[in-house]
């Protein structure tokens, strides 16, 4: 009986310690794009605090263009960012995330106006970028350096939707790859699509369009932003202008939807324009925002079973404009990004039931519309 309690004691040190390791507090970088017409004059880069939901200012690289839309290769080291103008590009940073640094590689037409997003391979092969004014998806391969290559492929739904004023035309809005990255999925806001391309990576032509190439939501709802569940069973999209959450069954690049959810409080009947979608990491919660005068985010359940939602809360966001937010790598926080009002918010998120409470960690930056994390290292 000595020895062993001689040996727990020897041990139980090495435990402790073990214990701190795996709880100790991590620290990542918070990459934001904004619009640069306002006080925003580029990117800037945060570091931020997962022990206290802190951001501290880094960098800033000033003279780069309505950087509205960011996507970090797998590696981190790069960083491309749209420029949301009516000629439309694409630009390309080496990144250093020790020191939270973005360096200018070079930049490439989108082939159409006002691109509004971007992601990337995780072979960092190819962007897929939307372009909203030009109304169509575009293709920019990815060179070994990092550096962004001429456009090789676009295409364009000639179609529109039943919003005269807002879907006269196609209005590409998101490019999203399956999480198998087989297929890759774009959003139009004008045609009231979610469009499915075969990703077969071919020099010319890497996107075809799939079988079925397209699946509808109710006319006038204006779909926007994607997010697939983690066990890659389901997809769940965020309509702009029906400000709504439709839920899909996903199967190998077939959605097949199964629920239709509604972001606003009974009687609500200011404007609206829903804009971002997330799910929690661990697959229990979905969060969206709206602007126009709700200018809140709504809290979900995702049932285990099938996928769907059931309400959970919805609460002031906390500014005007909260166009895109971003759950911390640990879970644990939500930073929202809001244009109108420039600040960022951080909320404190409750692992058992997803709520929200705002903190008072509160950052004043010029017209952010984009939150990427990044390991710290």
């Amino acid at each position: 009986m000595k020895k062993l309690l001689l040996a727990v004691a020897i041990l139980s040190p090495v435990l402790v310690f073990a214990q701190k390791k795996n709880t100790a507090p991590k620290t990542f970088d918070v990459i934001v794009g904004a619009y640069t017409k306002g006080k925003s004059k580029g990117l800037a880069v945060y570091r931020f605090y997962a022990e206290t939901g802190k951001l501290a200012y880094l960098s800033q690289l000033d003279d780069v263009s309505n950087p509205s839309y960011l996507t970090l290769s797998a590696d981190n080291k790069f960083v491309y960012a749209v420029n949301e103008n009516d000629q439309g590009e694409v630009s390309a940073f080496n990144f250093t995330p020790k020191t939270g640094q973005l360096k200018f590689i070079n930049k490439t037409s989108t082939l159409g106006g006002s691109p509004c997003y971007v992601s990337v391979d995780k072979k960092q092969k190819n962007l897929f970028i939307a372009n909203y004014s030009g109304g169509n998806i575009a293709v920019v391969p990815v060179n070994e350096d990092g550096s962004v290559a001429p456009a090789v492929q676009t295409i364009k739904d000639p179609g529109h939707g039943p919003n005269k004023e807002r879907q006269e035309q196609a209005h590409v809005h998101t490019a999203v790859l399956s999480p198998d990255e087989k297929y890759v999925l774009y959003t139009d806001l004008g045609t009231d699509k979610i469009n499915i391309t075969k990703y077969k990576g071919g020099k010319t032509q890497p996107i075809v369009p799939a079988n079925p190439a397209f699946v509808s939501v109710t006319g006038g709802y204006g779909p926007r932003h994607l997010a697939f569940s983690g066990d890659k069973k389901y997809l769940y999209l965020v309509t702009e202008m029906g400000s709504s959450v439709v839920v899909f069954d996903y199967n190998n690049g077939k959605p097949k939807q199964k629920q239709d959810i509604t972001l606003l409080a009974d009687g609500f009947k200011g404007a609206t324009g829903a804009a971002d979608i997330h799910i929690s990491a661990d697959g229990k919660f979905l969060y969206a925002t709206n602007r126009g005068d709700a200018n809140d985010i709504s809290v979900f359940s995702v049932n285990p079973v099938d996928g769907t939602l059931t309400f959970v809360q919805r609460l002031p966001s906390g500014g005007k404009g909260p166009r895109n937010f971003a759950i911390d790598p640990t879970g644990n926080w939500l930073l929202v990004a809001h244009q109108n009002s420039d600040s960022i918010i951080v909320f404190r998120i409750d692992p058992a039931t997803g709520k929200l409470t705002q903190t008072f960690n509160r950052y004043e930056v010029g017209n952010p519309v984009c939150i990427k994390f990044a390991p710290a290292q």
